[in-house]
């Protein structure tokens, strides 16, 4: 079954560094100089230090989202966290460096002074450290309201059940009383504990989404079984999976999982 799914994992992280930035731009200035005299100019810098900021964390937060498709942070953890935190602190300094060389060099037709280096990156390196710091607050943060949002849907369907139909009857099953459901023709097959079939009034795209994740896991385009019906799985070629089921009728024996879906199946079959 699919998982909670969010456009965003660290939401809502654009806005808070859309605050954070120019703080942080500010209290670079008050660590770096010790007489600082507001004026146009000094506008001037901070601005352009703030766009460089803006870029900087653009340029991490892609490479996040990048890490995400590749190393999930639940694969390993510890291997996630410190990938993320060296290469976000050399891409936000490479950033930040050239931006400071093509400034100093359109501004004064010289490179940044070695000061800079010395100093300034320091200092804004240690920053890097606090924004993997958010993002992984953010991430942890949205993973548990996702599963306390995911625990209460399932809450909720458990205790309301599923309307099917059999002839011209409407039957609430509860879920412990279905075994499983499968693509019969153009119609959804219901079929229970007790042998019983009935059908579903929509598809079993739809129908997937109406199930608690947890009691149920879709197979295959045709097949969607309850945790107490499967009894183990077996590797098969090219990485898919072929499960076994114990005995359901109208049921073949084993299921064939995609490659696809292997990884997600073996993860929910380990919780149940």
């Amino acid at each position: 079954m699919p998982s909670l799914k969010h456009s965003n994992p660290y939401h809502p992280d654009i806005l808070i560094f859309l605050v954070l930035i120019p703080f942080i731009a500010g209290i670079n200035y008050y660590l770096t100089y010790t007489n600082i005299q507001f004026s146009g100019f000094l506008l001037l810098t901070f601005t352009i230090d703030t766009v460089q900021g803006y870029l900087a964390i653009g340029g991490v937060r892609y490479f996040i989202f990048f890490l995400d498709r590749k190393l999930p942070i639940e694969q390993q953890p510890g291997k996630r966290i410190l990938i993320q935190l060296l290469c976000t602190i050399i891409i936000g300094l490479v950033i930040i460096s050239l931006t400071t060389e093509l400034v100093s060099w359109i501004a004064r037709g010289r490179p940044a002074p070695l000061s800079f280096y010395t100093v300034d990156l320091v200092i804004i390196s240690i920053w890097f450290f606090v924004v993997n710091g958010i993002y992984i607050g953010l991430y942890l943060h949205n993973k548990w309201r996702s599963s306390e949002t995911e625990l209460q849907r399932e809450v909720r369907l458990k205790s309301e059940g599923l309307m099917v139909r059999q002839g011209k009857q409407d039957v609430r099953l509860s879920f412990d009383e279905i075994a499983g459901f499968f693509v019969d023709n153009e119609y959804v097959a219901v079929c229970t504990v007790s042998g019983k079939k009935y059908y579903y009034d929509q598809s079993l795209d739809k129908l997937e989404g109406n199930l608690p994740q947890s009691l149920f896991f879709r197979l295959n385009r045709q097949y969607i079984v309850h945790q107490n019906f499967i009894s183990g799985y077996k590797r098969a070629e090219n990485g898919k999976l072929l499960v076994t089921l114990k005995g359901i009728e109208n049921f073949p024996e084993d299921i064939t999982v995609s490659r696809l879906k292997a990884p997600a199946f073996k993860q929910w079959f380990r919780a149940t």
